[in-house]
């Protein structure tokens, strides 16, 4: 049987805890149903956000993955992002220039780019800002109503160089 080394057992375990700390710091978006007892026509089944933190004043993109069992011709996404529970901005937009339509059974990604205000505050608290977005049909059947926190971080204008 061979011996591993005090040498070899370091460099190991700093090895694993580098691993560690790399996949520790990799957090998915926590995403939320607004009706918990809701039955969904459109199922989430994660958020992406990049970047993240968003670079206030910049385009942020949120990559939303959804699954559906129907066909959906066409309807309209209603978003509203609120700072500490205050709304901060709201708008609407036709679901068909989001994505291409008809949107055909099975998984789908809604890709949605917003730029947020150069004034809007930095979060320093985690989940200070929500993002909540509902998918309505074109004969205005909620089809998905989700929410998610996300962070904003101060764009310097001074280069650190």
């Amino acid at each position: 049987m061979e011996s591993v080394s005090s040498s070899q057992l370091k460099q190991t375990l700093f090895l694993f805890f580098a691993i560690y700390l790399i996949f520790s710091s990799v957090q998915a978006t926590d995403v939320r149903y607004c009706d918990k007892k809701g039955n969904y026509a459109v199922k989430v089944k994660r958020v992406d956000i990049s970047p993240d933190p968003v670079l206030s004043g910049n385009p942020a993109t949120f990559n939303i993955s959804a699954s559906t069992g129907q066909q959906i011709a066409g309807g309209k996404v209603v978003i509203a992002v609120s700072f500490f529970s205050v709304p901060v901005h709201a708008e609407t937009r036709d679901l068909c220039e989001e994505m291409s339509c008809p949107i055909a059974p099975g998984s789908f990604v809604l890709s949605h780019t917003q730029t947020l205000p150069g004034f809007a505050p930095p979060s320093f608290l985690q989940g200070s800002y929500t993002l909540k977005m509902t998918m309505i049909d074109e004969n205005n059947k909620q089809l998905s109503c989700i929410s998610f926190s996300f962070k904003i971080r101060l764009v310097t204008l001074v280069s650190d160089n």
